[in-house]
């Protein structure tokens, strides 16, 4: 308790101001018809894409600015070892090649780099780069897409452009269902 008295008057002002500042978002997802509530105000189309830092399958930090000058289709998923995740990277790799190789498509989740490596090597997936979110949350708080409940990113799709603007957003409503893949690969053909 002395510590906290012993704060200067600003530095209690500015302790607030970040505590208050969190944004949550509990009707945006559900989960088998349950809300869940996401951590973040979000990214909307139009916006600069908020730069991250994840952790490849070598364990060496990546952040989305690395990707500049190339169209990212950002494929969020909660866990690859699920069925949805798996079809959903699954249907993103096979379909990555009609894309050219001014786009890249990045498959982030809360699994460990060790886990992404074991399941995209068992699965044949070579055409979608796999990060990880486990280390510092960054990009589940900068998207506002990491769920407060379990700690998992909710299931979405981004498209960014060359300039790392994003042109479009996809945040599924339900987790347990698959993303308008159609939609999605046509905003990153037209901004590729």
């Amino acid at each position: 308790m002395s510590r906290l008295l012993a704060l200067s008057p600003l530095a209690v002002v500015l302790l607030i101001g970040c505590a208050s500042s969190d944004t949550t978002r509990p009707d945006l997802v559900t989960l088998r018809g349950n809300a869940v509530t996401l951590e973040g105000g979000g990214v909307t189309v139009g916006q600069p894409a908020p730069d991250f830092v994840a952790v490849g399958q070598d364990m060496q930090e990546k952040k989305l600015s690395d990707y500049r000058g190339k169209t990212v289709v950002l494929s969020v998923v909660p866990s690859l070892d699920t069925k949805v995740c798996d079809t959903q990277t699954r249907t993103f790799n096979e379909r990555a090649t009609s894309l050219g190789d001014s786009v890249v498509v990045v498959a982030i989740s809360m699994d460990l780099p060790f886990a992404q490596k074991r399941w995209c090597g068992a699965a044949g997936v070579e055409r979608v780069e796999t990060l990880s979110d486990y280390r510092h949350w960054d990009f589940g708080r900068k998207f506002g897409l990491r769920i407060a409940e379990s700690g998992l990113l909710a299931r979405s799709i981004y498209v960014i452009d060359k300039n790392g603007k994003v042109v479009y957003e996809q945040i599924v409503p339900e987790l347990t269902t698959e993303p308008d893949y159609d939609a999605a690969l046509a905003a990153a053909k037209a901004a590729g």
